[in-house]
Parts: C-alpha cells; sequence; structure tokens
C-alpha cells in the first residue's frame, strides 16, 4: 500500500512538530549546562606528580575545551531550530492549502482536528459532536484517503 502524498504532508507536519519541540528542549537543557558552568567559574581538581608521582596538587581553572564543545553544539543546534521551523511553516501551509480545499466541511475539521491541533481520535469525536465515536471518526478519515 503507497501512501498518499496529501496524507504524508499531514504526517510530516505532525512530526516536524515534535522535532522542534525536542531540538528546544535540547538547546534549554544546553543553555542551563553553560549557565551553570558559567556561574561555577573555575574546577579543582587533584592531580599527583612531584617526588616520583608521590605528591598531590590541586589544580584549580575553568573548563574550556568543555565549555567550547558546548557553546558550538548550542550554535549548530540553534541553526538546526532555524531550519525545522521554517520547514514546519512551509509543511503547515501546505497542509492547511490541502485541508480548505477540501470541498466536505465534515472532512476539513476531522482533519484540522486531528492532524493540525493534534488531537487523539477521541478526542477529535468529542469536538466533532454527540453522534461521531473515536471509530466513526477514524474510519471515515481512513476512507477519505483511500478514495483520493
Amino acid at each position: 500500500m503507497t501512501t498518499n502524498p496529501t496524507k504524508e504532508i499531514l504526517i510530516q507536519y505532525a512530526e516536524l512538530r515534535e522535532e522542534v519541540k525536542d531540538t528546544r528542549r535540547k538547546i534549554e537543557s544546553l543553555e542551563n549546562q553553560i549557565s551553570k558552568m558559567e556561574e561555577e567559574g573555575a574546577v579543582v581538581d587533584c592531580v599527583k606528580g612531584g617526588a616520583g608521582g608521590t605528591q598531590n596538587f590541586k589544580v584549580l581553572g575553568f573548563p574550556y575545551p568543555a565549555y567550547s564543545r558546548k557553546k558550538t553544539l548550542l550554535y549548530t543546534r540553534k541553526a538546526t531550530l532555524e531550519t525545522l521551523e521554517y520547514e514546519l511553516l512551509e509543511t503547515i501551509n501546505s497542509a492547511e492549502e490541502f485541508i480548505t480545499g477540501l470541498t466536505d466541511a465534515r472532512m476539513r475539521r476531522m482533519l484540522s482536528l486531528r492532524y493540525i491541533e493534534d488531537l487523539k481520535w477521541i478526542q477529535v469525536a468529542h469536538r466533532m459532536g454527540r453522534k461521531y465515536t473515536e471509530d466513526s471518526c477514524k474510519k471515515a478519515v481512513e476512507r477519505f484517503f483511500k478514495e483520493l
């Protein structure tokens, strides 16, 4: 069974939305790590050396290599997020254009609720009204895509 290109746009939109959320979470985590490094400043480490490696020394310094790697990764993730957000915008435009171009108002509502608003099928049924069930909404959309 081949996937319908219009259905693929709707699925792609949902996946892109989640990818953007994941990337934002990664950026936030990295920013927190960098802030913590900046707040803590210098780190202390113990090393052995001197008289045959028997003396202990404390070394104080800022972890520049780790800090630099995290900053570089942060810039990369921010660039990735920008690209994903642009792709998401393009995809939502295509998805909404497809949905608004449909003549069947019932199907427009179902597709919009399911794919654009990202509701579960049971939530779609509740929003559609009393005579709709989770299964009836799901089957109606499946039939719609088969008929395209």
